[in-house]
């Protein structure tokens, strides 16, 4: 691996869109990166910033979540960008917990909405 920094991008179904505007607005500020995602959202994200290097690993309730939270264990991840849907019921649930409870353990910047996220990538 480079030296460059790694970021995580996760979306729940209904925050997808919102991912894809978020990378098409921040496109400039996410190239700084090597870009890991769940699988869904990485195909999202993809689609929308053809130029970005996104590493897509397998979906969220697939084992996406875990992938995601290893690599945060193992130090292979700086920075967490994870848009939650409050208002849905996710059966994958514990995963979203594990994965949120390693963020906060390993102490790595985590946003869980737009506002924080946009705040974390403004680096002018």
């Amino acid at each position: 691996m480079t030296g460059q920094r790694c970021i995580a991008l996760i979306a729940h179904d209904l925050k997808k869109d919102d991912m894809a505007d978020f990378a098409r607005e921040h496109q400039a500020a996410l190239s700084q990166f090597r870009i890991v995602a769940t699988g869904t959202t990485g195909g999202r994200v993809q689609d929308a910033c053809p130029g970005l290097n996104v590493i897509r690993l397998k979906s969220g309730p697939l084992g996406g979540d875990q992938q995601i939270g290893a690599m945060i264990a193992t130090g292979e991840v700086d920075m967490l960008i994870f848009f939650v849907d409050p208002l849905t019921a996710l059966p994958h649930d514990v995963d979203v917990k594990a994965l949120t409870r390693l963020a906060t353990v390993y102490d790595i910047p985590m946003a869980l909405n737009r506002a924080t996220a946009e705040m974390l990538t403004d680096f002018n």
